[in-house]
């Protein structure tokens, strides 16, 4: 079958059309982006001001427009941070079905861990054994552990590129004081979950980082994964430590011209950075193997999954919450 998916983040309306059936692995189609960056569009109650809300229906109408076009089979359409934690939410998500008849479903940040922890799964296979993930949104950072395809415990923290840049770097490039602040932060933040994570748990055999950010430093500092060996890209403390001070002097201008490092992800690659370094310093991570496959492919894996079970209702009502998610952890 052919299922389209539209993923509202805080940084892009990403829509993605794959051909898929249960015991494969989706093909993809066709996939286009809008840029938003939703986090320049809050107002000092939280809310997306009308021009950030314009800009969400405008990306959706496209997306929606594109799969009409292709046609496809089913269609899923989520949104995470930006709209979940927006204080008009709901009245934005009226508005997109209203003016585009998309039907958001939003997922929670746990339940975002989860769904991705299975797309790595997948990807990785059983032989990876227990998988410490994490995860860099615009809005939020996710972080899962467990061996099965499914996490025993996940988190999700207010500490996505997007947010960290805004509420910690806003000065283009930011000054050592503000990097400095952002750091001190998030290792609070980090050391306040750790054990939470690691309670009871093996230590992981293998720690996995997903998402566009990671993806993108890990092409800058390590390079891409090896098309001809299948050897998956790799991400480095020590490299990281030793671009940080480039990229912080950069501003995100010049940033979006290095390697892996796009126009969208150039202002907000330095926050991404100090952020998932400290991470890997508080968990003591050397190396993040970098898996290319995360929430979207999670989201079709799941639904192909439930409809093979269970049907189309199934498919859809498989992205509903669960209930360990809907209280924040396993």
């Amino acid at each position: 079958m052919r299922l389209g998916v539209i993923d509202v983040g805080s940084n892009t309306v990403h829509l993605l059309v794959v051909d898929a059936h249960p015991g494969a692995s989706p093909v993809p189609y066709h996939s286009q982006r809008s840029v938003l960056r939703l986090m320049r569009y809050l107002d000092s109650d939280g809310a997306i001001v009308e021009e950030g809300v314009d800009r969400i229906v405008s990306a959706i109408a496209e997306a929606a427009e594109t799969v009409r076009e292709i046609g496809v089979d089913d269609m899923i359409a989520t949104a995470t941070s930006a709209i979940r934690e927006a204080a008009n939410g709901e009245a934005v998500l009226a508005r997109i079905e209203r003016e585009t008849g998309v039907r958001l479903q939003v997922l929670s940040g746990e339940e975002e861990a989860r769904i991705t922890m299975l797309a790595v799964r997948r990807w990785l296979g059983w032989s990876a054994g227990e998988i410490l993930l994490f995860d860099i949104g615009g809005g939020s950072f996710e972080i899962a552990q467990g061996a099965d395809e499914y996490p025993d415990v996940q988190v999700s923290l207010p500490l996505g590129a997007g947010r960290s840049t805004i509420n910690y770097l806003p000065e283009d490039p930011p000054t050592r004081e503000a990097v400095s602040k952002l750091r001190a932060h998030a290792r609070a933040e980090f050391a306040r979950v750790r054990e939470e994570i690691f309670a009871g748990r093996p230590r992981p055999k293998r720690v996995v980082g997903t998402s566009k950010t990671i993806r993108s430093l890990a092409r800058l500092i390590g390079g891409p994964s090896d098309p001809v060996t299948g050897d998956l890209a790799q991400l480095h403390y020590v490299g990281l430590r030793e671009w940080e001070p480039t990229l912080r002097d950069m501003p995100g201008s010049v940033r979006e011209y290095l390697p892996g490092i796009t126009p969208e992800r150039g202002y907000q690659i330095m926050a991404g950075a100090v952020v998932l370094r400290t991470a890997m310093k508080v968990f003591e991570v050397d190396t993040l193997t970098i898996s290319p496959w995360a929430l979207r492919e999670g989201i079709v894996l799941r639904y192909i999954d439930a409809l093979d079970a269970g049907g189309v209702d199934a498919a859809h009502s498989a992205l509903r919450p669960t209930e360990s998610a809907a209280h924040g952890g396993a």
